[in-house]
């Protein structure tokens, strides 16, 4: 049975590929592919009917962001997605550093659910829509 949306707690952190992308630019296709994408359990993309590559929307009580699913490579992850630093992933963080002077980016909870018909925005996309500008 495919879910329509699935529970999860999503993580953020540095990524080798955000970081090459990064040091070829922001504006890079590099730090595009590194940085709009959310690694996924294997399984729960299966529940979701989610196949590699395939969009979908991140929602958090602190916005929402579409991204490309992959698969996570290394094990299984159940209950956890993880979005490289930058600003797909700034997206659904909160900007709260609740006295400590830097946000968290760990432990937030989310769903996740198919959108096969939207598309990533683009970074200049992505900041006219959080900024206005």
């Amino acid at each position: 049975m495919v879910e329509q949306k699935l529970k999860v707690t999503l993580l953020t952190g540095r990524t080798i590929e955000q970081g090459v992308g990064k040091e070829k630019g922001k504006s890079s296709k590099e730090y595009f592919d590194a940085c709009s994408m959310c690694y996924m359990d294997a399984e729960e993309m299966k529940k979701l009917g989610v196949k590699n590559n395939t969009n979908i929307l991140v929602t958090t009580a602190d916005g929402s962001v579409v991204l490309k699913a992959v698969k996570y490579p290394r094990a299984a992850t159940p209950g956890l997605i993880y979005i490289p630093y930058g600003p797909w992933a700034n997206a659904v963080c909160s900007d709260k550093t609740t006295s400590i002077g830097m946000p968290s980016f760990k432990g937030t909870p989310a769903e996740v659910e198919p959108a096969p018909s939207k598309l990533v925005m683009s970074l200049e996309e992505l900041l006219k829509s959080e900024f206005g500008r």
